[in-house]
């Protein structure tokens, strides 16, 4: 099974995240660089580790991530989105415990259209009396 790549999407707010995981030791690599220099802060890489911490799979698997759009936080995001698919891709029995966490569902807030005559999505122009 060394030559077996398991592939899946992940997205969150306007990032995507393509994943493969292969059988391996562990290691994670994001854009090129290691997980921990891509993200640079504890909560980012935590959450986007979740989902092999949780089916105690972070030491079978090494996982190779393709990042793109919006900030740091909704990549973190759509990377655990990405590699909790491809694990219940390459595992259908962990399917149970990484919906159940809540891994599987994508996050579907996106950032509110602006609209027209308005500052903002929502925030509209001061009331003047006269």
């Amino acid at each position: 099974m060394a030559g077996v790549v398991y592939s899946a999407t992940g997205k969150r707010k306007t990032s995507v995240a393509r994943v493969r995981i292969t059988p391996g030791t562990g290691v994670i690599t994001v854009n090129g660089h290691s997980i921990d220099a891509y993200f640079g802060r504890a909560a980012l890489t935590i959450a986007a580790k979740a989902p092999l911490v949780e089916t105690g799979t972070e030491a079978r698997y090494d996982v190779v991530a393709s990042l793109h759009g919006g900030g740091k936080s909704g990549q973190s995001g759509a990377l655990r989105h990405g590699i909790a698919r491809a694990l219940v891709e390459a595992d259908p029995s962990l399917k149970t415990d990484v919906k159940k966490a809540g891994h599987l569902s994508r996050d579907a807030r996106m950032v509110e259209r602006k609209k027209a005559g308005l500052k903002k999505a929502r925030k509209r122009p001061q009331f003047s009396k006269r």
